[in-house]
């Protein structure tokens, strides 16, 4: 139903004797972001479905994971089945406006839908080092590649640069220990395990070229239906670091690409972010510090996000302060711990007179929900017990071939599928190899040799070669002698060597084309 109109999307309702309550979503709202949260099996799949329904259907853009592959349906028309029926008989309900919503499917491995990939680069040491599970003396070494590469001028795009690189930097470690500090070979060798154990679980497919476009997921088809972009994550969901960080890299790409626009009535883009445990589990203070920030700082670029879990507690504090939009489901209290998560939830919803939140929790059915929305002045709404609205499109799974249909005339159709492999680190540091192969070592005869002569052509005399004119002096010559100690050598003095490190460094930097973005940087700043 995710019916629309002045006050927002009505996502939820209960019909009593004396009254009818009713919860709609603002739009103005939504970039506030917003939690859903509830045990398995009660209802948080079909919250998902109505409220892309709901955006949707007011031409907001939507980007959700298919963790079990049941929210594709909405891409097909809905039908009043015996069980729909009775729900909504049962609960007040009208029947649904059945209809279709336009659907783009993604996939990492680009089985089930378009493929989606992500430059190593791009991705940078921080995100990298949280998907290998390096620690921190490892990810020190990793950040310590990308700046070699970086100065080098070497593009990391896949796997194998990266892997080249690594090798690289591990074959020389004695060659940069002096300008960037101690790599170690069990450093060097973790970081290589980890990239082997990501690329058999399919990981290296995400990354290379053509990278994804951040702007095709904001689209909408000919009617003004903002487009649901669907990632099928239940091959994904094996690799659980991989899932996290793929989700996590594109929230930080919409963070870098989009421009500032402050409160709007609707977002630009609603981003779901399900399995959300999987982002903060054993993560590091830095990488909380940044997802925090990023938090913060999207809903001013028109993006809402939406956290879905199990249990409140997995969310981090720091990042559930900022989730004004609450639907809760059931939890169960079998444990201490889920005690616990009962507590904390019950105390994060505002507090209704005439309701036992707590209480409630425990209490509720499959497709009933404590809901507590923001209101016009961006307040927490009291917080009502009330049924989810059915969706308006098919619940369920769609067919293979419905699928194949939707790629076929998806706008993204032939974009991604064809991989690019231009030259980068691996192909620059095997050149090198064979170069150095290719080259036999010559012996140095210059202190016996004679004075070379130029060659003789078609048995014209070679002539002597004149002396070379002496160089002219400039003024970075004179101070070099002056910090040499006026003395001209054969080699570089000390005063010429300074000068020309630096001027080797301030090159380096102006010409350097690598830079990470918030999540992805060594320092955390800058955009490529």
């Amino acid at each position: 139903m995710a019916q629309n109109n002045d006050e927002g999307i009505l996502i939820a309702r209960h019909t009593q004797a004396k009254s009818s309550i009713q919860c709609f979503l603002r739009p103005d709202k939504a970039n506030r972001h917003g939690l859903i949260t509830g045990a398995t099996g009660t209802g948080k799949t079909i919250t998902l479905q109505t409220l892309a329904e709901g955006f949707s259907s007011r031409g907001v853009p939507v980007f959700m994971a298919d963790i079990k592959g049941d929210l594709t349906g909405i891409s097909q028309t809905g039908v009043r089945t015996d069980k729909l029926g009775k729900i909504i008989k049962e609960r007040g309900f009208d029947d649904p406006a059945f209809q279709s919503f336009p659907v783009t499917l993604w996939d990492v491995f680009g089985d089930q839908g378009h493929p989606v990939r992500a430059t190593i680069s791009d991705l940078g040491p921080l995100l990298l080092a949280r998907m290998l599970n390096l620690n921190e003396t490892q990810e020190g070494v990793l950040q310590l590649v990308f700046k070699i590469a970086d100065d080098d001028g070497l593009l990391l795009l896949d796997m194998k640069d990266l892997r080249a690189m690594c090798q690289h930097v591990g074959d020389n470690a004695a060659t940069y220990t002096t300008e960037y500090g101690n790599i170690s070979a069990a450093s060097i060798g973790a970081i290589q395990r980890g990239l082997m154990q990501v690329e058999t679980q399919g990981g290296d497919q995400f990354f290379g070229e053509p990278m994804l476009n951040i702007a095709d997921f904001m689209q909408t088809d000919g009617s003004g239906k903002g487009v649901v972009n669907i990632l099928a994550a239940d091959k994904l969901m094996n690799a659980p670091r991989l899932y996290a960080t793929f989700l996590l890299w594109m929230l930080s790409e919409l963070f870098e690409t989009l421009p500032e626009v402050g409160d709007l009535e609707k977002p630009k883009l609603v981003f779901f972010f399900d399995e959300a445990h999987l982002l903060f589990n054993d993560a590091p203070k830095v990488l909380i510090e940044r997802i925090e920030l990023v938090v913060r700082l999207v809903r001013s670029k028109g993006v809402g996000v939406f956290f879905v879990t199990q249990n409140p507690l997995d969310i981090p504090d720091s990042v559930l302060a900022q989730l004004g939009n609450r639907v809760q489901h059931a939890l169960r209290a079998f444990t201490p711990r889920d005690q616990k998560a009962v507590k904390a939830a019950a105390e994060t919803m505002r507090a209704n007179p005439g309701l036992d939140v707590a209480a409630a929790i425990t209490e509720l059915g499959v497709g009933e929900a404590l809901v507590s929305l923001l209101d016009e002045k961006g307040r927490p709404a009291l917080t009502e017990r009330v049924f989810i609205i059915p969706p308006c499109s098919q619940i369920g799974p769609i067919t293979p071939v419905q699928r194949k249909e939707l790629m076929d005339g998806s706008i993204v159709a032939g974009v991604y599928e064809k991989t690019v492999d231009r030259e980068s680190a691996f192909e620059a540091i095997k050149g090198r190899t064979q170069t150095r192969l290719a080259t036999p070592a010559q012996p140095d005869n210059t202190a016996h040799a004679p004075a070379a002569r130029a060659p003789s052509v078609r048995g014209t005399p070679a002539a002597v070669p004149e002396a070379p004119a002496a160089p002219e002096r400039s003024m970075l010559d004179g101070l070099g002698d002056l910090l040499g100690g006026g003395t001209r050598r054969t080699r570089a003095s000390a005063g010429e060597q300074l000068i020309k490190s630096a001027a080797s460094s301030i090159g380096r930097e102006v010409g350097r084309q690598i830079i990470r973005g918030v999540l992805g940087g060594i320092f955390g700043s800058g955009r490529r």
